[in-house]
């Protein structure tokens, strides 16, 4: 236990001496946007306590307090400070909610497609031949069309094999399914060519002396040395998963409106819009571009810290 204990101390402390670290803290951007994403991950795990209404709860909406403005109005109230909905819904506690979903989605969608891309990427590194030239042209291929377009192809061929009153239960899980797999792309192609490097290694070789099997070669060697840019593509990833969620929403395919996300909250504002109610689709809007920019920064930040040839 104290040996472990004692491991845990000295990489905690490498990490701190690390340039990485030296990075993160001489840039006053990338602590900013850390800040603006630790805490918006935060207050949507926690929304169950932290917003002061459920708005998917029908107990808790009352139509008489529907389409409220923000307080500043004078007909706005502190009770729904960013106002309300035409349901009666709160918005700052939607956004709060909406978060946690598209983040869910966004999240989950970023680990499958990492799951599917590195895993293609090193078969197709490691074993080349025709392995390495069936999946790189399938790869072509997708590459070819833009990622929302095979999400939305994806989707509509989940949503016609399963059942119609089945399609809000699995809305999100065929959201997840069908943005991993317009995704796996980037990953594949970075971990190959990382791969192709990595096998002639001397370790490589001489774990293939020994008799170490590829299986064992790829996961406990190779896996290891190639992460860095993964993780990179991860970050990068998530903000591109949460927009192509949020446009998937927008189009009316993505989650359904009982438990909304950020993009079907601002497509359920933009038919309000002109009539002057833009609360219902602007703060949507901010919290949804405000979290993608956070994101993107990090990536950016990660992607230049990871470089050696930029230290």
């Amino acid at each position: 236990m104290s040996d472990t204990t004692s491991r845990i101390s000295d990489n905690i402390d490498r990490f701190f001496d690390s340039d990485v670290w030296w990075s993160f803290k001489s840039s006053k951007v990338t602590i900013g946007a850390a800040i603006v994403t630790v805490l918006i991950i935060i207050t949507a795990i926690f929304a169950h306590w932290v917003a002061p209404q459920n708005p998917f709860d029908p107990a808790q909406l009352d139509l008489l307090d529907s389409s409220l403005p923000p307080v500043w109005y004078a007909d706005g109230t502190w009770k729904y400070m960013l106002g309300t909905d035409d349901q009666g819904r709160d918005i700052l506690s939607a956004l709060l909610y909406g978060s946690r979903i598209s983040l869910m989605v966004g999240g989950a969608s970023v680990v499958a497609a990492a799951l599917i891309g590195v895993t293609l990427g090193l078969l197709a590194g490691y074993l080349g031949g025709s392995v390495d030239s069936l999946i790189m042209r399938v790869a072509d291929v997708q590459m070819s069309f833009p990622a929302i377009l095979v999400a939305l192809l994806i989707d509509g061929v989940a949503r016609g094999l399963l059942p119609n009153e089945r399609h809000d239960e699995l809305a999100i899980w065929v959201l997840i399914i069908a943005i991993s797999l317009s995704t796996w792309v980037p990953f594949a192609r970075t971990v190959r060519g990382s791969t192709m490097v990595e096998k002639n290694r001397e370790y490589v070789q001489a774990a293939r002396v020994i008799g170490r099997r590829p299986v064992a070669i790829m996961l406990h060697h190779v896996l290891p040395n190639v992460m860095g840019p993964v993780l990179v593509i991860a970050t990068i990833g998530l903000a591109t998963a949460i927009l192509t969620e949020a446009a998937l929403s927008f189009l009316g395919v993505g989650v359904p409106p009982t438990s909304p996300s950020l993009g079907t909250l601002i497509q359920i504002g933009n038919n309000f819009l002109f009539s002057g109610e833009w609360w219902m689709v602007v703060f949507p809007g901010i919290q949804l571009a405000v979290l993608v920019l956070a994101v993107n920064l990090l990536g950016d930040w990660l992607r230049d810290a990871l470089n050696p040839k930029l230290r």
